[in-house]
């Protein structure tokens, strides 16, 4: 398996509906991705990066083009994927660490051992998780009790039990603060490190974006297209007052520039 073509997407594109209510959601677009790279996808609402998402994860197929995972099309071999959006969506009537443990009961091959070690190993496994991210005081309490920051580090952790092969984040801390958002950047700084994971996150915050990824992919309105691709120079670990540094804050007003400036699709003329 080449780490160098880990993901890849060629000339994929989308397009919904027939006819005349035909809607192009992605161009025909390639992009690939190392095995534990952190990729950030940041563009107008609507321009395709969440379709990106759902193509990788089989939740969608594409009208053209086609996908590899480890230089094999996707679907030839089992993918593990790791999801967490905006809402944690934990389950209310599981503690927080069940609701944590609950990958490992439906994703093989650890379901097929969850019976015999829910109690012990997978037990284990979800309080170390929630240790790292400081919810070890936690996991017997139910979702309700959480804070919203809670409940996302909670998520991340269910993303993560299962060892995936990928991790999708899609706007995962786009409902919280701005210190509560920080914060969980840090935390998701320190799992990536830990565990180099192999990650693609969609977000509209472009510090979000610049401070998390090691590259940012910038794409242009309906229908989608990457318009540039660029690799963060930032050393790692990267504390939160990087932000505040000028070559940080210009390269967030560099992507800003891209996306405003971006061209807007020509309409078809008509016949």
């Amino acid at each position: 398996m080449s780490n160098a073509r880990f993901v890849e997407l060629e000339q994929v594109g989308v397009t919904f509906g027939q006819g005349a209510e035909q809607t192009e959601a992605l161009q025909p677009t390639s992009l690939t991705i190392a095995k534990g790279d952190f990729l950030a996808l940041v563009g107008p609402s609507g321009c395709g990066k969440s379709t990106i998402l759902k193509l990788i994860s089989e939740l969608l197929t594409p009208t053209t083009g086609n996908i590899f995972f480890g230089g094999r099309a996707l679907g030839a071999n089992p993918v593990r994927v790791g999801m967490a959006f905006q809402s944690a969506s934990l389950l209310p009537w599981m503690t927080v660490r069940d609701n944590v443990m609950l990958p490992l009961k439906i994703v093989p091959p650890f379901k097929a051992g969850f019976s015999a070690k829910k109690a012990g190993e997978y037990r284990e496994r979800a309080d170390a998780l929630l240790e790292q991210v400081g919810l070890e005081d936690f996991a017997d309490k139910s979702p309700w009790q959480l804070s919203g920051g809670m409940m996302q580090r909670a998520n991340l952790c269910r993303a993560l039990i299962h060892d995936p092969d990928l991790l999708l984040l899609d706007e995962p801390f786009g409902a919280l603060d701005q210190f509560t958002r920080e914060e969980l950047w840090q935390t998701l700084q320190d799992l990536w490190i830990d565990r180099k994971s192999t990650v693609i996150l969609v977000t509209h915050d472009l510090r979000e974006a610049a401070y998390l990824a090691n590259r940012i992919c910038v794409m242009s309105p309906r229908p989608g297209r990457i318009i540039d691709d660029r690799t963060v120079p930032f050393a790692r670990p990267r504390p939160i007052d990087i932000t505040f540094e000028p070559e940080f804050v210009s390269l967030v007003q560099r992507l800003r520039s891209l996306i405003v400036h971006a061209p807007k699709p020509k309409k078809a003329s008509a016949a």
